[in-house]
């Protein structure tokens, strides 16, 4: 049997850009040599798209470019695949797309866009699904509308926040309390949140976020457990086992995720009550499907400590796939290990793009 040909996206305009490198790599690590034949492109900070054909130990140096060169992915259905602009404009036919972009220009619908329009089959979810998990707001706006329970909040945009900072800040002390955590809209692995004490670190919490999205939000603080859940499928999406994370730091940021390996506790199963954990795989798969997501998804809750009520915190459509990150570590304790894993999102992509071909 021919190989199916997998392109791997990886970088991209993102804060996450680094973030997804270490993912890219622990996949293309993973995927099965026999049955799979990849294709590294690479979307640098400023949007290039690179053919990629080096070690992988470049990508996770970020040393990839030096020697990547330019391609385009072809909108027009009948291609299918990749141009090399440097080789003569030679033609590179991909069967399947694997984006591993996390954040911005990547996981928020606008690359999947693209894939539709290239009639390509890809991995993870559509563009509607992805544009509503990345913005946090309006994830929480439907998240309700489906009598999910979410912490407190509010939110605004950053310009409206410096023409009148003061009255932001009233309504954050009037409907929550301090502490509280301060969150750009649309970012992942925890990029600009800070868990702000008091009004002066709110304000400089509000400029940080300002940095990364207009849109900003401010949740009220749960002294609660910080639970994971993974999510596999279409119309039919399975819950894995939950997994809990005990942060090494005030709460699991950007450095507890990716850089202080072995610091941060995880802890496969959660050590809740069964009952527990069995009412948050069951939320993980209604959120899943209040988004309409399709592929694999990680969803993130909060239980609280004093009565174990669970807070649905937020989907993130393509989550981390570093060796420490929990989507994979969830499913391999499931029973699912990494490389059957990346077989299995693949079938789902070619369920999905066959059943799409099909007029639904």
């Amino acid at each position: 049997m021919d190989k199916k040909k997998i392109a791997v996206l990886f970088g991209g305009q993102s804060g996450e850009h680094e973030v997804s490198l270490m993912s890219a790599v622990s996949v293309l690590r993973n995927m099965n040599k026999d049955k799979y034949e990849s294709i590294m492109v690479g979307i640098t900070k400023e949007g290039r798209w690179m053919l990629y054909e080096g070690a992988l130990e470049d990508i996770e140096t970020n040393r990839w470019q030096a020697s990547a060169r330019p391609v385009v992915l072809a909108p027009d259905p009948s291609y299918k695949g990749f141009i090399d602009i440097e080789r003569n404009c030679a033609f590179i036919p991909a069967d399947i797309i694997f984006p591993i972009l996390h954040g911005p220009h990547g996981e928020d619908g606008t690359v999947q866009g693209l894939l539709e329009l290239a009639g390509i089959p890809y991995v993870g979810c559509g563009v509607l699904a992805s544009s509503l998990a990345m913005d946090k707001v309006l994830s929480k706006d439907v998240f309700l509308r489906h009598g999910l329970k979410t912490a407190e909040y509010v939110s605004t945009v950053y310009e409206h926040f410096k023409t009148s900072p003061e009255v932001f800040v009233s309504e954050v002390e009037t409907k929550l309390a301090y502490p509280c955590f301060v969150k750009p809209a649309n970012m992942g692995s925890s990029v600009g949140i800070t868990k702000a004490h008091d009004r002066d670190e709110l304000i400089q919490a509000m400029e940080l976020a300002g940095k990364y999205d207009r849109k900003i939000l401010v949740e009220e603080f749960i002294d609660g457990y910080e639970i994971e859940c993974a999510v596999l499928g279409n119309d039919y999406p399975e819950a894995s086992t939950i997994g809990q994370i005990v942060p090494c730091n005030e709460f699991y940021d950007y450095n507890a995720k990716y850089f202080d390996e072995g610091k941060s506790g995880l802890i496969i199963p959660a050590g809740l009550p069964i009952d527990v954990m069995e009412t948050v795989r069951g939320l993980a798969v209604d959120a899943y499907k209040a988004l309409d997501c399709a592929g694999m998804a990680r969803v993130d809750f909060l239980v609280k400590k004093s009565d174990n009520t669970v807070y649905l915190n937020e989907v993130n459509t393509i989550p981390g796939f570093t060796k420490i990150s929990m989507y994979p570590k969830l499913w391999n304790a499931s029973g699912l290990p990494y490389d059957k894993l990346i077989d299995r999102l693949i079938e789902l992509a070619l369920e999905r793009y066959e059943l799409r071909r099909s007029g639904f």
